[in-house]
């Protein structure tokens, strides 16, 4: 088995994490891991992890793009929360234009994005999270608490900052980040960073 040691390095970096953990691919080629399988999620035992493992090479071995995957990434598993997308693309004539909006797998359907340029001054920042058609999910309905939208406001200025500040840095895709309710915070899941 020429994958014996790595499925055992795998497993023993999933129990020393704790589990549930998630498992994904690393890839500077293949953008959208989950459409290719390179994505599980909620493995809770070493088995559980050894068999995900094995899933994600068959997939990729079936589209043939075993060869484009740099390795696999193991991370303890979020809590749920609200998912958001921040990112940045540079524009030759205007600079960096911050994005925000709904995220996860959802962004690509609903399109509920918005753009600013950077640099972005905290009220402008503000205007952004409550100018998209999903801001009522962060402010809670049906008895849910409040998304964390204060961290949220920091992300993003943050993110500006760094546009900024970093002119080598083209794009920057943060999704999700996932919302934990008011107070408690966030959690990058997934983000991809291009340089020029």
């Amino acid at each position: 088995e020429t994958d014996g040691v790595r499925m055992a390095d795998n497993r023993k970096v999933a129990a020393d994490i704790g589990f549930p953990v998630a498992m994904k691919i690393i890839s500077q080629k293949i953008v959208h891991k989950l459409d290719v399988g390179g994505v599980k999620l909620n493995l809770k035992t070493k088995e559980e992890a050894k068999a995900a493992y094995r899933q994600i090479l068959e997939a990729l071995k079936e589209r043939k793009m075993q060869d484009q995957i740099d390795g696999v990434f193991i991370q303890a598993m979020g809590q749920k929360g609200r998912e958001v997308i921040l990112g940045m693309n540079r524009d030759a004539h205007f600079g960096p234009m911050i994005m925000f909006g709904l995220g996860g797998t959802y962004v690509e359907v609903f399109k509920d994005v918005t753009f600013r340029l950077a640099p972005m001054r905290e009220l402008s920042v503000k205007r952004m999270v409550g100018s998209i058609r999903s801001y009522p999910i962060l402010k809670g309905v049906r008895g849910q608490a409040p998304a964390d939208t204060k961290i949220i406001i920091e992300c993003l200025q943050r993110l500006s900052q760094l546009s900024c500040e970093q002119s080598e840095i083209q794009e920057i895709d943060i999704n999700p980040l996932l919302v934990y309710d008011q107070g408690q915070g966030a959690q990058v899941i997934d983000a991809r960073i291009v340089l020029k």
